[in-house]
């Protein structure tokens, strides 16, 4: 069953005191291309969530966005000596000062001093994000699974509208058929009076090379080839979409098939009726282009 290039899925978990939350999401794309937003101290990550990604998706403009929390205690804090040492020597020289102008100054209390930027130090540098990179490797499972599972699930209902417009120029293609026979006899008398016309007045002509002139416009009007690739082409394209992997491009230099089989049906007919089925057909067949430009 196909898959549409189309998918969205996130999660959250937690390891330790980091938590994370990730978005993967997909749209069409010509090949595939990943953009993976991931913090670079996560060594191995990336390339092993890469790995992963290229094994499952074919096809797509995928983005996978990562994002890493920390959940601090009192036990990751310590405090930077050096700073609170001359925190230390800069208030007892403002009050010093003070003092020689006569001006009396609040107590300064341990709270007001902690609270200075750089005072007091996390241990979050010191982690080995080995535990966590390792957890958010085994958890991407889950996530790509929910992925890969809305892929699978837009293809489906893509299946069933492509398989509907297949069924549509199937329809068409056969309304054609019938048409090219009704209009064959009349087609046939047509010719046959204008050579005889062009005989008539047309002394001293060669009448083999009159009649091969008028058979080349005859081979010119014939459409038959052009219903017969239609037919097969539909064939050919309901074999893909029962196919499992990428079949996306395929199916799209089939679409443009059609399109040209139809282009030329159009420009052959010679007919009102056979016209009007033509410009249906092509109707139908860019519907079909456009759904296809989602197929994996």
């Amino acid at each position: 069953m196909i898959k549409s290039m189309t998918g969205f899925a996130s999660g959250k978990g937690a390891c330790g005191p980091h938590g994370w939350s990730w978005e993967l999401r997909s749209v069409n794309g010509k090949g595939l291309d990943m953009r993976l937003r991931v913090p670079e101290w996560l060594t191995g990550l990336e390339a092993a969530l890469r790995a992963e990604l290229s094994r499952m998706i074919g096809r797509g403009n995928v983005t996978l966005t990562l994002r890493i929390t920390r959940q601090e205690t009192a036990t990751d804090l310590s405090l930077n000596e050096p700073a609170m040492r001359a925190a230390l020597s800069a208030v007892a020289r403002a009050e010093e000062l003070a003092a020689q102008q006569g001006v009396s100054l609040a107590p300064t209390r341990a709270g007001d001093l902690l609270a200075l930027k750089g005072m007091l130090e996390t241990g979050a540098e010191d982690d080995d994000p080995a535990p966590l990179v390792e957890a958010l490797k085994a958890a991407f499972g889950n996530l790509l699974a929910d992925f890969i599972e809305m892929r699978r699930t837009e293809g489906e209902a893509l299946a069933a509208v492509l398989a509907d417009h297949l069924d549509r120029i199937e329809a068409l293609t056969a309304q054609a058929v019938d048409l090219a026979q009704a209009r064959a006899d009349a087609m046939a008398d047509a010719l046959r009076q204008n050579l005889a016309r062009v005989l008539d007045n047309a002394q001293g002509a060669d009448p083999d090379r009159v009649a091969q002139e008028l058979a080349l416009i005859a081979v010119k009007s014939d459409i038959t080839e052009e219903l017969d690739r239609l037919t097969a082409h539909v064939a050919a394209a309901r074999a893909l979409l029962a196919q499992d992997g990428p079949v996306g491009r395929k199916l799209d230099f089939l679409a443009q098939e059609f399109n040209r089989e139809a282009n030329t049906l159009c420009s052959k007919s010679q007919n009102a009726e056979l016209t009007a089925v033509g410009l249906e057909l092509k109707a139908v067949i860019y519907q079909l282009r456009e759904q296809v430009q989602n197929v994996e």
